[in-house]
């Protein structure tokens, strides 16, 4: 393969610089913070790699998926001493597939793409391009046909692990975070009565983040009672980017079910409506996948808490992994042994939890952690365990 001598040739350079800083001697903090370079310093790793990064339509300072992938690709090839990643963001999804084949006809080696709705252009371009790395954030694992394309039917007939053996495809484990925001949901409500509304019925981490928000929240009071909605069964453009029609389906659902006092959304952009039409009705919001007080401040007032990914850190590892030639393609699974699920600061709302709930959710994120507290019914992804 073209990058195999330098993927090579850097790890050494990373495991040599570590060696020597492991063996050099002691500095103290004065000594570290001015002075002479230390030996770590001189030994700093070097890295030609180039990382490229395509984030979703919108703008990469979006406190949501563009940013905190374009954040975990800079920290990643920090990390090894590569240049700084370029980031492009398209102007609408047309754009997808020719800002990835730019970086690949440039000769970039790693290429990072932010968020679900370029789960298909990437695997197209994994497909076509077997030489490039790829990493995509939130869209694994991807369905493929026999040929290893993309499989727009859902049979997966393929093994994309096998037939894409460059394709890391980032997966978390929605009901963990879910468990986490239904804990705070259930301890916020008065009445007893949660909402939560999905983008898709055919979306099975959307499902996961409810079933786990059902379970957190019956944790708190078993005989709490939630009332579930989806925006649609059949179109993903209305269910994931559609903020207007996320928040008149809100505001419809909320008329239909006057007892819900809490609303966690899963619903991508769409759900941002979604939180508006909470925020009017002057009931709590649940964000989802990353602290929505900060990405969509519009609902920052009633957003208490929301169910997160670590973005971040997952980019910033597999960067890493695939640079010490320990990455293989495939499905790289995200959960809370990985600290790769969470939950967001309750900001200017804590007044509305108890003191201690902080305190409580950690415990339960230990809990998960260690495996002893199960987070999802035995039908996980099941649609018809929330019916």
């Amino acid at each position: 393969m073209r990058n195999q001598r330098r993927y090579s040739m850097v790890a050494v350079l990373v495991t040599g610089a570590l060696a020597l800083a492991a063996c050099g001697p002691g500095t103290s903090p004065s000594e570290s913070a001015g002075g002479g370079a230390s030996t770590a310093e001189s030994a700093a790793p070097h890295s030609d790699l180039k990382i490229g990064v395509v984030t979703d339509v919108g703008t990469v300072n979006d406190k949501n998926f563009n940013e905190y992938t374009f954040v975990g690709a800079k920290e990643g090839a920090a990390a090894i001493g590569a240049a700084e990643p370029p980031v492009t963001v398209p102007k609408d999804s047309s754009e997808y597939a020719s800002a990835i084949q730019a970086y690949v006809d440039q000769g970039y080696d790693i290429i990072v793409t932010a968020g679900f709705n370029l789960g298909v252009a990437t695997t197209q371009a994994a497909h076509d391009n077997p030489d490039v790395w790829f990493i995509g954030v939130d869209q694994g694992p991807p369905c493929v046909n026999e040929e290893g394309l993309p499989d727009t039917t859902f049979a997966c007939a393929g093994d994309a692990a096998t037939l894409l053996p460059q394709f890391v495809a980032l997966s978390y484990q929605e009901d963990q975070a879910g468990y986490l925001a239904g804990i705070a949901a259930a301890s916020a409500s008065k009445t007893g009565t949660l909402g939560a509304i999905g983008g898709i019925t055919l979306c099975g981490p959307c499902i996961r983040y409810i079933q786990g928000f059902k379970l957190g929240a019956e944790s708190v009071n078993p005989d709490i009672k939630l009332v579930v909605g989806w925006v649609t069964e059949s179109d993903f453009v209305k269910a994931f980017n559609d903020p207007v029609t996320g928040k008149s389906f809100g505001e419809q659902f909320l008329q239909q079910n006057p007892d819900v006092d809490v609303l966690f959304q899963v619903a991508g952009k769409t759900g941002n409506g979604v939180l508006d039409a909470a925020c009017e009705a002057g009931i709590y919001g649940v964000g989802v996948d990353v602290d929505q007080a900060l990405s969509y401040p519009n609902a920052a007032s009633c957003t208490i808490t929301s169910a997160t990914k670590s973005l971040v850190l997952a980019v910033k590892t597999d960067i890493g992994k695939i640079v010490d030639g320990t990455m293989t393609g495939g499905d790289d699974h995200w959960d809370a042994t990985r600290d790769g699920i969470g939950y967001a600061p309750f900001h200017d709302l804590a007044s509305a939890l108890p003191a201690d709930m902080a305190e409580t959710l950690d415990a339960a994120f230990a809990e998960i952690k260690a495996g002893t507290l199960e987070t999802c019914p035995d039908k996980c992804g099941d649609i018809t365990t929330l019916q």
